[in-house]
């Protein structure tokens, strides 16, 4: 397993990929929030800076424009694809990641897909799949796979809508914090559930909830519920030798403080 951070596809993105070097990372997922950024051009300065700094993008991170509330009212309204609202314009805008990545050699693209419906037996739940389902064989004529990033579903689900789904090329994006954020499972009993699918990883931490409105509180890496030996020790145990992608979800000189330690727990792991 390779150690990797999550940094942004922007204006900065050069000095963005440059940091990363500068920790002695050699991976990185970016991660764009503004289709303005979603362009040629984009890719090919980020690509540029890839090799030059000797960075591997493992990843894109396909967000959206326009509202998002972390929480569990607003939340299922605004996140992702399943609000219907949304739909058709964030599908576009992740078909415009897609071909930002592929442009950059990046197989894998990522997102929230939003709280996808627990009850396989509701129109709901059959309209996100062909949602996705549309999604995803346009991303597999390009040889690229679409990956869910965990948190806002149970992993039972999560596997259900893959199967469903049927492309063949659905993975998963694991963020072991957001189970624990959303309160969906424990981030080592998941692997169990749908380990075969996981293509990326999120070296995160954080809490439960502890109201039902608000999710958990991120933490360091290390001081939080994850339980990081146990967890690294199931991903080998089930093969896993992708990418282990720092994300602190802070800013300022303490984010790099809490990067650098993470990677030194994760170094220490692996």
């Amino acid at each position: 397993m390779k150690i990797g951070v999550l940094t942004s596809l922007n204006g900065s993105v050069e000095e963005n990929i440059r940091k990363v070097a500068e920790l002695g990372i050699t991976t990185a997922q970016l991660k764009c929030w503004n289709s303005a950024f979603l362009t040629d051009a984009m890719a090919d300065r980020a690509a540029a800076a890839s090799k030059e700094y000797g960075v591997e993008i493992t990843g894109f991170w396909c967000g959206w424009d326009g509202m998002s509330y972390w929480n569990f009212y607003e939340g299922p309204l605004t996140l992702g694809i399943v609000p219907k609202e949304y739909r058709a314009e964030r599908l576009n805008m992740l078909l415009r990641g897609a071909a930002v990545a592929k442009r950059m050699g990046v197989t894998d693209v990522i997102t929230h897909a939003g709280f996808l419906p627990e009850n396989p037996a509701t129109t709901e739940f059959s309209e996100v799949v062909a949602a996705i389902r549309w999604l995803a064989k346009r991303l597999l004529a390009n040889g690229q796979y679409f990956l869910f990033e965990t948190g806002q579903e149970t992993p039972v689900t999560l596997r259900r809508t893959i199967e469903e789904v049927g492309t063949g090329n659905l993975g998963i994006n694991l963020d072991p914090a957001n189970l624990l954020l959303y309160g969906k499972g424990n981030p080592v009993d998941a692997l169990d559930v749908f380990g075969e699918y996981v293509r990326g990883i999120h070296a995160k931490d954080g809490e439960y909830p502890t109201d039902g409105r608000h999710l958990g509180a991120e933490k360091p890496l290390g001081q939080g519920r994850v339980n990081y030996p146990l967890f690294i020790s199931k991903l080998k145990e089930i093969g896993y030798d992708g990418a282990l992608t720092i994300e602190r979800e802070i800013t300022g000189e303490r984010q790099i403080e809490d990067i650098k330690s993470a990677k030194a727990l994760l170094e220490s792991l692996i």
